[in-house]
Protein backbone atom coordinates (compact mmCIF):
# COMPACT_ATOMS: atom_id res chain seq x y z
CA UNK A 1 0.00 0.00 0.00
CA UNK A 2 1.29 3.38 -0.85
CA UNK A 3 1.44 6.05 2.03
CA UNK A 4 1.53 9.36 1.45
CA UNK A 5 1.95 11.82 4.40
CA UNK A 6 1.54 15.87 2.85
CA UNK A 7 3.67 17.93 5.53
CA UNK A 8 5.17 21.52 6.01
CA UNK A 9 8.02 23.16 7.64
CA UNK A 10 8.07 23.04 11.54
CA UNK A 11 4.75 21.38 12.02
CA UNK A 12 4.76 19.44 15.45
CA UNK A 13 2.19 17.04 14.24
CA UNK A 14 3.55 16.31 10.74
CA UNK A 15 7.11 15.56 13.15
CA UNK A 16 5.03 13.27 15.05
CA UNK A 17 3.20 11.50 12.59
CA UNK A 18 6.17 10.72 10.19
CA UNK A 19 8.33 9.13 13.46
CA UNK A 20 5.63 7.06 14.23
CA UNK A 21 5.31 6.17 11.00
CA UNK A 22 8.98 5.10 11.27
CA UNK A 23 9.05 3.59 14.55
CA UNK A 24 6.23 1.15 12.85
CA UNK A 25 8.16 0.54 9.94
CA UNK A 26 6.03 2.17 7.53
CA UNK A 27 7.07 3.01 4.23
CA UNK A 28 5.51 6.45 3.31
CA UNK A 29 5.87 8.94 0.66
CA UNK A 30 6.47 12.88 1.81
CA UNK A 31 5.20 15.35 0.24
CA UNK A 32 6.15 19.24 1.14
CA UNK A 33 3.90 22.05 0.84
CA UNK A 34 6.23 24.35 1.11
CA UNK A 35 7.92 23.36 -1.58
CA UNK A 36 4.86 21.68 -3.38
CA UNK A 37 2.23 24.77 -3.29
CA UNK A 38 0.34 22.51 -6.18
CA UNK A 39 -0.47 19.65 -3.83
CA UNK A 40 -2.48 22.01 -1.36
CA UNK A 41 -5.39 22.05 -4.19
CA UNK A 42 -5.25 18.72 -4.13
CA UNK A 43 -6.05 18.56 -0.58
CA UNK A 44 -8.33 21.27 -0.43
CA UNK A 45 -10.43 19.34 -2.75
CA UNK A 46 -10.54 16.70 -0.36
CA UNK A 47 -11.65 18.99 2.09
CA UNK A 48 -8.61 19.26 4.25
CA UNK A 49 -7.66 22.37 5.84
CA UNK A 50 -4.33 21.65 7.71
CA UNK A 51 -1.38 19.36 7.77
CA UNK A 52 -0.43 16.53 8.34
CA UNK A 53 -3.04 14.76 6.05
CA UNK A 54 -2.16 10.99 5.29
CA UNK A 55 -2.94 9.13 2.16
CA UNK A 56 -3.17 5.39 2.55
CA UNK A 57 -4.57 3.67 0.11
CA UNK A 58 -9.13 4.22 -0.37
CA UNK A 59 -8.19 5.77 3.88
CA UNK A 60 -6.97 9.56 4.27
CA UNK A 61 -6.62 11.56 7.40
CA UNK A 62 -5.58 14.64 8.99
CA UNK A 63 -3.48 15.16 11.85
CA UNK A 64 -1.72 12.95 14.27
CA UNK A 65 -3.71 9.95 14.92
CA UNK A 66 -2.09 6.97 16.86
CA UNK A 67 -5.13 5.18 16.42
CA UNK A 68 -5.02 5.23 12.59
CA UNK A 69 -1.12 4.67 12.43
CA UNK A 70 -1.62 1.52 14.23
CA UNK A 71 -4.18 0.28 11.90
CA UNK A 72 -1.72 0.75 8.93
CA UNK A 73 0.83 -0.84 10.86
CA UNK A 74 -1.87 -3.82 11.52
CA UNK A 75 -2.73 -4.54 7.88
CA UNK A 76 1.10 -4.11 6.68
CA UNK A 77 1.90 -6.96 9.38
CA UNK A 78 -1.17 -8.78 8.09
CA UNK A 79 -0.36 -8.57 4.33
CA UNK A 80 3.34 -9.82 5.12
Amino acid sequence: MRIIIYTKDACVQCDATKNAMARSGLDYQLVNLDQNVEAIEHLRALGYRQVPVVIAGDSHWSGFRPDKIAALRSLATAGA
